[in-house]
């Protein structure tokens, strides 16, 4: 945001509002009462007329100064519980050139708008379509009317302030893009009704839905529930959906009714957000396409390489319905350095054990009566991994597990009596009644594992760490281990866990809106190290 554009002058919620009425929000149909309400809230009034017109210069050049304002007022985490993070103006123009490969758009509906940048980029590149913004917040819709009237587009505008997916889009007999930017909500934040709402509509279209789905599949349903043979869409979102279970409605849309045409994965080096570290994903769809149609991927470290979307590699639509995961498929297969080798091929990567309940079966050393040989010394949080340095090589700082064998009759006397009073207080407690808990074949087994010769972290905002597990320490489901195929000697796993912690970056795995990278145990096995049976071979 700039002095220049006159945005630097919008320094309330009252001056932006007041700004874009100014400009010429009212002129926009569809006006409403919210929109009235928080006008009269903020006591809105217009700023200086020197700064309307920097204002409407920046809008004749492109900018989007009402945008730039709304961010710098409401910085990313009050934004982040509605989702909104606003595209940059390159990747904006990305996608609206794809769209203009595409047959001439009759209307461009842009759900999740906020200040209309993507509506107002294809109104000034489509000059006959009528432009639909859906923006549910009040505040975020008036500055989009005024983006459009600024631009000179309000004679086929029109802004509803309602929530996308029940929003009344109306009818229009030509042909429809869709293009914008859905919110990231995750599902924690959806409220239950409308998680029935995703589950009926999936339902009615022969799908599945999982209820641990976040807001921008919400929006990819709801967007195939309104389209119609021939239109088409480009939606930029995060990209995990690509290859969690929650995403597989999407996965399923693009195969079946959206008709997936392209997939353009963005990597978080790539920057794609200036708010949000995120692994993004522009997903484009041709409603109608033709039924086992290839889906053309591709994998950028930069948004300058986006162009008009044309590129990519075709994936078979077999491949793609066989596949759990999608973003392998965005990849290249990786050739493999001379003197490398997958880290798979070494070692097994397992996730640790997860309690259901770590209330009850985590402990502080001394905590509870129970016999020794049931607590395990463990790793339960990330940050004693990231805090060991190259190897652990003691436990007393760690706390216990309390890991019971299925069968407590090998136990007997004091030891069987503490047990039964320790497992009163974790029934009255609710453990044994837990997902988890009652899939077990004993709810009061947690089965860690053996201790794994390497232990690593697998999700933060920054890259894993690999450490020795010297001291024999135990792991639950906050870390992953890893297993030799075979016995390695010591300097081998020394060599091993240097090579680990020395090249291993966020940009192996996949990153999540918020910043989050995360390695599952089959990605962190494809990880390529130097062999280290090699360096000892030339070592010799």
């Amino acid at each position: 945001m700039t002095p220049e554009s006159g945005a630097g002058a919008l320094t309330t919620e009252s001056l932006l509002v007041g700004a874009a009425i100014a400009l010429g929000a009212r002129d926009v149909p569809g006006w409403s009462d919210e929109e009235t309400a928080v006008a009269s809230e903020l006591g809105a009034h217009p700023p200086a007329p020197g700064v309307l017109a920097a204002l409407r210069a920046a809008v004749a050049e492109g900018s989007d100064p009402l945008g730039e304002a709304f961010c710098a007022l409401r910085d990313p985490e009050r934004r982040r519980p509605d989702g909104a993070t606003y595209t940059p103006p390159a990747i904006v123009a990305s996608m609206v050139e794809w769209a203009a490969s595409e047959p001439a758009p009759g209307r461009v509906v842009d759900p999740g708008a906020g200040s209309g940048r993507f509506a107002v980029a294809a109104g000034r590149r489509f000059a006959r379509a009528a432009l639909l913004a859906v923006e549910r917040d009040p505040v975020a819709a008036i500055t989009c009317r005024a983006h459009l009237a600024a631009a000179g587009l309000a004679g086929r505008s029109r802004v509803v302030v309602a929530d996308y997916r029940t929003a009344d889009l109306g009818a229009d007999d030509g042909r429809t893009l869709f293009l914008g930017n859905p919110p990231y909500v995750r599902h924690h934040q959806i409220e239950a009704g409308w998680k029935e709402w995703l589950t009926l509509t999936a339902h009615a279209h022969g799908l599945e839905a999982s209820q641990l789905a976040g807001l921008h599949v919400h929006f990819f349903l709801a967007t195939a529930a309104r389209a119609r043979a021939g239109d088409g869409g480009a939606f930029i979102t995060s990209s995990e959906w690509l290859d969690t279970n929650y995403g597989r409605l999407v996965r399923e849309l693009l195969l079946g009714p959206l008709g997936g045409e392209a997939i353009h994965v963005l990597e978080p080096t790539a920057a794609p957000f200036d708010d949000a570290a995120v692994t993004a994903a522009i997903t484009c769809f041709r409603v109608g396409r033709r039924p086992g149609s290839a889906i053309r991927m591709r994998r950028l470290d930069a948004v300058s390489g986006l162009g008009a979307l044309e590129g990519g590699r075709e994936v078979p639509a077999d491949s793609l319905g066989g596949a759990p995961r999608w973003s392998p498929l965005t990849r290249r297969a990786r050739a493999v350095p001379a003197g490398h080798v997958q880290l798979g091929e070494i070692c097994r990567v397992h996730r640790g054990a997860v309690t259901g309940r770590n209330s009850t079966w985590v402990v502080r050393a001394g905590e509870v009566d129970l016999p020794e040989s049931v607590l395990f010394a463990s790793i339960t949080r990330a940050r004693e991994i990231f805090e060991a340095g190259p190897a652990l090589s003691a436990t007393d700082h760690l706390r216990r597990v309390v890991d019971l064998p299925h069968d407590l009759d090998v136990f007997e006397g004091a030891e069987r009596r503490s047990i039964t009073r320790f497992l009163r207080v974790a029934r009255r407690d609710g453990a044994h009644d837990g997902y988890i808990a009652r899939a077990r074949r004993a709810w009061w087994s947690v089965g860690l594992r053996p201790p794994a010769p390497i232990l690593a972290t697998y999700m933060a905002r920054r890259p894993p760490a690999f450490v020795r597990n010297q001291a024999g320490a135990r792991h639950i489901n906050i870390a992953h281990g890893l297993y030799p195929r075979t016995d390695l000697p010591d300097e081998v796993l020394t060599r091993l866990v240097a090579a680990l912690r020395q090249s291993v970056s966020v940009d192996d795995g996949r990153t999540y809106a918020g910043g989050l990278t995360k390695f599952e145990p089959r990605e962190m096995e494809r990880l390529l190290v130097p062999d280290p049976f090699l360096a000892g071979d030339e070592a010799a």
